[in-house]
C-alpha cells in the first residue's frame, strides 16, 4: 500500500508513528503541498478533496483523513480497544484533536514554520493561542491523572494528538508549563518502534 503525504505535517506524522509502531510495511510517497501537489489532476483523482495524508490500498481503494486511517490500520492491535466504550473514548479524544486542537496549534505552526509569520498573518496566528492553550490545559488536566488518554496503554488517540503537541512549541506554545503533558510525550518516545518527524 502508498501513503501519501508530508512527514512534517502532523497529520501525516500520525500515520508515519503508527507504521512505525505496529511494524506495517507499505511506501511513503511525499508529497509538497506549497507545490500544489495535492491539487494536481492526478492526486485528484485519488482524492477529490485535494488533501494529504491519503491511504492508497493494494486494490486501489483510497482513504482520506488521518483519524480515519488510524482507525483502519490499527484494527487488531493494541493500538485500538477491542471494548466499545473505550473505542468510543478514542473517537471522542480524536474528534477533540480535530476540532478543538488541531486549528489552533497545528495552524499557529504552519503559520510561524511554513510561512515564517508574516506580517498579512500575524493577527490570525496570535487569535490561535486561547483556543491552544485551551486544548493543552484539557490535557494536561486528563493527564495529571492518566497515563495515557484512553486506558492504561497508548492508543491512536495518543498518537493523534502526540503528533501536533510534541511540535507545539514551533507554533509559539509553551509546553514547560504543562509537566502532565511533558511527561506523557516521554512515554510515547519511549515506546518501542517509535520513530520522530525527521527520522
Amino acid at each position: 500500500m502508498k501513503i501519501y503525504g508530508d512527514t512534517q505535517s502532523g497529520n501525516c506524522y500520525k500515520l508515519k508513528l503508527l507504521c512505525s509502531l505496529l511494524s506495517i510495511h507499505h511506501q511513503w510517497v511525499a508529497v509538497d503541498i506549497l507545490k500544489g501537489e495535492t491539487q494536481t489532476a492526478e492526486f485528484l483523482q485519488l482524492n477529490p478533496d485535494g488533501k494529504i495524508p491519503l491511504l492508497v490500498m493494494d486494490d486501489g481503494e483510497c482513504l482520506a483523513e488521518s483519524n480515519a486511517i488510524l482507525f483502519y490500520l490499527a484494527r487488531k492491535s493494541y493500538l485500538l480497544p477491542e471494548n466499545h466504550l473505550q473505542q468510543a473514548r478514542v473517537l471522542q479524544w480524536q474528534f477533540f484533536e480535530q476540532y478543538s486542537h488541531e486549528p489552533y496549534i497545528a495552524v499557529a505552526r504552519f503559520i510561524a514554520r511554513y510561512l515564517g509569520l508574516p506580517e498579512d498573518r500575524r493577527g490570525e496566528y496570535m487569535s490561535k493561542r486561547a483556543g491552544g492553550y485551551r486544548a493543552l490545559d484539557v490535557m494536561e488536566q486528563k493527564l495529571q491523572s492518566a497515563q495515557f488518554l484512553v486506558g492504561n496503554q497508548c492508543t491512536i488517540a495518543d498518537i493523534s494528538l502526540y503528533a501536533y503537541t510534541h511540535v507545539a512549541d514551533e507554533g509559539g506554545f509553551d509546553l514547560s508549563r504543562y509537566p502532565a503533558i511533558s511527561d506523557w510525550l516521554g512515554r510515547i518516545q519511549s515506546l518501542g518502534g517509535y520513530i520522530g518527524m525527521d527520522d
